[in-house]
């Protein structure tokens, strides 16, 4: 009996924008990965604007990207003081950089939820999405670190988003992301999992990408 497989393939975006009738997704600093000359690893991350009912930044790149977010958010008509939830995919420095521009913000990094200095109880660990409404969910995507989330974003013009942090690397990141992951099975299972659900994908370090499904036979 033959049955039907997934198939699935990515290709560029070729857009920093990516509109939508409900949240439009901006990514206003795109992140990089390299080694350099002298065999230094130089990486910075994406840093990316979710715009409609509320204002969402999902990480905040290194401490000198503060005016790239300024001027970022600026062009989109906000200030620190209109973004109602900062998301840092993970606690790395290249993620976490700016938290203090947004001291009115509720915060995600990894799992913990804070309003100021009062942290919220959510229970990532037990796969419990957070709600921001019902377009914006951030839920949990660990391997690269022990406790990663990811940022979904529904009903865009190109369908689903997800904003991955370094659940992706880059597109075509096979082979190199393994080596920075502290639990490579994890990471595979929930790139797996990211992949099913996505149209597109914004990784950390590299432009977003389309996840294109078709289907193959199986014998």
């Amino acid at each position: 009996m033959m049955s039907v497989a997934p198939r699935i393939r990515t290709e560029p975006v070729g857009s920093s924008t990516i509109l939508g009738k409900q949240y439009s997704v901006f990514v206003i600093k795109e992140g990089y990965a390299y080694t350099d000359t002298d065999g230094n690893m130089k990486a910075d991350g994406t840093v990316t604007l979710l715009k409609g009912r509320r204002a969402v930044l999902v990480d905040t790149g290194n401490p000198w990207d503060k005016e790239a977010i300024l001027w970022g958010l600026e062009a989109h008509g906000l200030a620190p003081a209109d973004v109602s939830f900062v998301v840092c995919t993970h606690g790395h420095s290249d993620h976490v950089g700016n938290l203090n521009l947004f001291p009115r913000a509720t915060v995600i990094v990894s799992y913990d939820v804070c309003r100021g200095d009062v942290y919220l109880s959510h229970d990532f660990r037990a796969g419990l999405p957070f709600a921001v409404d019902d377009c914006v969910e951030v839920f949990a995507t660990p391997g690269h670190c022990g406790s990663d989330v990811s940022v979904l974003v529904r009903g865009t013009d190109e369908g689903t988003v997800v904003v991955a942090g370094d659940l992706f690397e880059r597109e075509d990141d096979d082979g190199s992301w393994q080596v920075l992951s502290e639990n490579p099975e994890l990471q595979a299972k929930n790139r797996n999992k990211v992949l099913n659900l996505a149209d597109v994908i914004i990784p950390g370090h590299g432009p977003p990408f389309r996840v294109i499904k078709g289907s193959a036979p199986v014998l």
